[in-house]
């Protein structure tokens, strides 16, 4: 099972949170990532953020990242978006 849990921060609070499973067995690790994400967008009503390159390295070193309001077109109304893995498939 692949978990990516959502979070968003305003003023060192969380705001609104959202976790988002899937236990397909036909898409690879990036597929589930960018598929939960967008799933997270729509639960938010939020565009979709723009992978700069600090967000892959954090991404590739922590299993997660913040997206602040330069990773958006739109303006937005919180601090960041953080998205972390916490659980990924055995098969990984």
């Amino acid at each position: 099972m692949f978990r990516l849990w959502a979070k968003i921060f305003k003023d060192n609070r969380m705001l609104r949170d959202l976790t988002i499973c899937d236990d397909s067995k036909d898409k690879n690790r990036t597929k589930k990532v960018f598929d939960a994400l967008d799933e997270v967008c729509y639960a938010f009503d939020l565009s979709r953020p723009i992978w700069l390159n600090s967000n892959i390295n954090e991404f590739k070193r922590n299993d997660k990242t913040r997206f602040r309001k330069d990773n958006f077109v739109d303006d937005i109304d919180f601090d960041f978006l953080e998205i972390h893995v916490i659980e990924e498939d055995d098969d990984f």
